[in-house]
């Protein structure tokens, strides 16, 4: 069993918050423009919250300890799977039907899913159901399928699936010298490759939204099975996953220093700030952008989670002052099954017709963008009581 450290799960349940708040606004057309993200260069609040989890997940291999190559492979494949699912879910049809007949079928299929990936098998069967997953997954995305023809393959469960992958096997198999080398190599590598190779039909340093290097390696690899605003580039595509595992490694790093060396949490946290000074500097030249995943925003936002878990790590490993955290625990112990089920509920209430945050909340508020935050935090509320109860029951989404 891994050991917990509660500044671990604070820390985490704290990113998984923001998520929650985040992604699921009473009304998308009035939030607060800290809880948007940048329309292109630049960074808020929210564009932190990415990172943030990528940075708690490379932290936590610490803890968790994969001992093979097979464990490492499962928790990928089903993680990777979740979220190509909620990109599957709302392409399921059958026939015209429509409603509630579409609706019972989508959730069938959705307990499916859930315990085909998340089903605790005995020896290699988690691994076998994960592979048979995602082949008749693929063979739908690819085959003779009208209605899931464009379905989208990147996303954001699938990239930290990636990056976990990476940053694990780098834990299992590679000297911890070698983490420092990964971590360097795509930052200054991806920063060479957006900025100096020619993106055909372009030239070179070319960083406009999609009309970058990025942008061309997606279309070029999987056309049509991207972001659906565009469908031309993705935010999660496969150029900029590179740097997002040196987040992953950022944090494994840190992680490393912080449980294993012990190293103060004062020195870490300068540390971090030393990587903020480094991305503001490199905007310049590589401006911090999410949507890209650049270099400086790799160095931008790994600095602020590294102070983020330094000064974490002291309130409640060094001070133990957890007590004044607590409501976030539950939520950073449950981040999957939060990420998961957040993203098929607002697809199933839109099934069903039903705003729920317009018959009871807006209706109480005269300001649209506090109201909406209202049904954010509500939101929250909710998942808080579900997290309870499951932990009452002893039920976990298990990866």
């Amino acid at each position: 069993m891994p050991i917990r450290y509660r500044s671990v799960d604070i820390f985490r349940g704290f990113t998984v918050v923001m998520m929650t708040i985040v992604n699921n606004p009473g009304d998308w057309g009035h939030i607060f423009s800290p809880l948007e993200h940048a329309a292109w260069n630049g960074c808020t609040p929210t564009d932190l919250v990415f990172p943030f989890f990528i940075f708690s997940m490379g932290f936590s291999v610490n803890l968790s300890k994969p001992a093979s190559l097979a464990t490492i492979a499962t928790r990928t494949l089903r993680i990777f799977l979740l979220g190509l699912f909620l990109n599957f879910f709302s392409k399921i049809h059958v026939g015209d039907w429509t409603g509630g007949p579409l609706l019972a079928v989508r959730l069938g299929f959705t307990i499916l899913a859930t315990i085909a990936l998340t089903g605790k098998f005995e020896g290699q069967k988690q691994l076998i159901v994960a592979l048979l997953c995602l082949t008749g997954m693929l063979f739908l995305a690819f085959g003779p399928f009208a209605d899931f023809a464009h379905v989208r393959i990147p996303g954001v469960l699938q990239r930290i699936a990636l990056v976990y992958a990476c940053v694990a096997l780098g834990f299992l198999y590679l000297q911890r010298m070698w983490h420092w080398v990964i971590c360097l190599v795509g930052i200054v590598g991806y920063f060479i490759i957006m900025n100096y190779i020619p993106t055909p039909g372009l030239g070179t340093g070319f960083l406009a939204e999609g009309k970058n290097l990025a942008a061309y390696v997606d279309n070029l690899l999987l056309p049509g099975h991207l972001w659906a605003v565009s469908n031309t580039w993705d935010p999660e595509g496969i150029l900029s996953t590179i740097p997002a595992i040196s987040s992953g490694f950022i944090g494994l790093i840190t992680g490393n220093y912080l449980l294993n060396h012990r190293i103060e949490w004062f020195r870490v946290a300068l540390v971090g700030l030393v990587l903020i000074g480094l991305g503001l500097w490199m905007d310049s030249v590589f401006p911090i952008n999410k949507a890209l995943w650049s270099s400086s925003f790799v160095l931008f936002s790994g600095g602020c989670a590294v102070v983020g878990m330094a000064v974490v790590w002291m309130l409640v490993e060094v001070r133990q002052q957890a007590f004044l955290f607590r409501p976030l625990l539950i939520f950073g112990m449950h981040p999957m099954l939060v990420f998961f089920f957040s993203g098929i509920i607002p697809r199933v209430l839109s099934m069903l017709e039903i705003n729920l945050y317009a018959i009871s909340i807006e209706p109480h508020f005269s300001n649209p963008k506090i109201a909406s935050l209202v049904g954010a935090l509500t939101y929250v509320v909710i998942w808080f009581i579900v997290l309870h109860g499951c932990k009452r029951f002893g039920w976990k989404l298990s990866l």
